[in-house]
């Protein structure tokens, strides 16, 4: 009797272990068309992968044996600067070099009397700007005076050259007083296109801009004076072109407008970060620098500029342009 329970137990271990196998059959295919599925796209992926390496590293802005690429590539504003800088460094070769001539009675102080008073004054004032842009953006800097005749041209192209001096910082000298222009006269440079030129659409922007063999500056002159000039400066190419200049240069120095007689400068100003106002004695009255002072932006004026002192002290900086009547003698002061 024994013998015949311990057959019908064994029957229904074994009737036990054939319903779990078959309900564990899908179970395990299942399993097992996952894990292959797995493999499958391993070798996939392995294979493809030295391929989609090539195409990044052909299209990568960054170099893979850069210090810091990976994570400069996955900065988004690391990523901007350097399209920008290799922009930059396109169209920079493209701009066509113009010779510097330099007569006896030349205002560039800083090339024609390197270790004169007048080229230790401004580089005093490079100093000082460059200090001044730790704590403020300072990028565009206009410089004006009250009335014309005052030095204004004198003081612009004399410091974009300290500016750039050495090569270091890439320096634009834009001339923006548009009715008078005398950058030109000043640099000895011949007749060229320019500003007007570029936003009347006649021509393109790496044909109006040049760089100034000598200095090594860039110099964005007027070329021909326009028949509106108010209305040209308020062209709306201004502003898209006033940010494409930024992101090329360093510095941008615009020779502005007297403020006074003009229109002009209050245009000019909206684009810069800083104001250089120049007075110079003899010329500028009392009434008219008050007037001047008022007729600025008092956030963005960061410093005064007085020309051709008579009563320059030993520790005053000043200059005699030799060859020539008059005298330039800059006397500087910044916050």
């Amino acid at each position: 009797m024994s013998y015949v329970f311990d057959a019908l137990q064994r029957s229904q271990r074994e009737r036990d272990q054939e319903d779990q196998s078959v309900a564990l059959a899908p179970i395990e295919l299942l399993e097992r068309a996952e894990r292959e599925a797995i493999a499958q796209r391993s070798l996939e992926s392995t294979a493809e992968q030295p391929a989609d390496i090539e195409k990044e590293c052909e299209t990568s802005l960054f170099s893979t044996d850069t210090p810091g690429s990976d994570a400069a590539a996955k900065n988004p504003v690391a990523v901007i600067d350097g399209l920008r800088a290799e922009e930059g460094r396109q169209v920079f070769s493209q701009f066509q070099a113009l010779e510097v001539s330099q007569s006896t009675s030349s205002q560039l102080a800083v090339f024609t009397g390197a270790d004169c008073p007048a080229a230790e004054a401004f580089r005093l004032l490079g100093v000082r700007l460059r200090d001044l842009r730790r704590n403020r953006e300072l990028k565009n800097l206009l410089i004006t005076s009250t009335v014309p005749q005052e030095g204004k041209s004198f003081v612009s192209a004399n410091l974009a050259c300290t500016l750039g001096y050495g090569g270091q910082q890439k320096v634009l000298l834009l001339e923006g007083d548009v009715r008078r222009p005398t950058l030109s006269q000043v640099f000895g440079l011949k007749k060229v296109h320019g500003l007007s030129s570029y936003l009347e659409g006649e021509r393109s922007l790496t044909d109006s801009l040049y760089r100034l063999e000598g200095p090594g500056i860039w110099i964005l002159p007027v070329g021909e004076i326009p028949s509106n000039p108010l209305e040209m400066i308020q062209s709306p190419l201004m502003p898209p072109l006033m940010q494409k200049l930024r992101s090329w240069f360093d510095w941008i120095v615009i020779d502005s407008p007297p403020v006074l007689p003009m229109a002009d400068t209050s245009v000019w100003a909206r684009m810069a970060d800083g104001i250089l106002l120049v007075a110079r004695h003899g010329t500028t009255k009392k009434r008219k620098l008050v007037k001047g002072l008022g007729a600025l932006d008092q956030a963005k004026l960061i410093g005064a500029i007085l020309n051709s002192s008579k009563s320059a002290s030993d520790m005053d900086y000043y200059y005699y342009r030799s060859g020539s009547a008059a005298s330039e003698r800059p006397h500087t002061s910044a916050d």
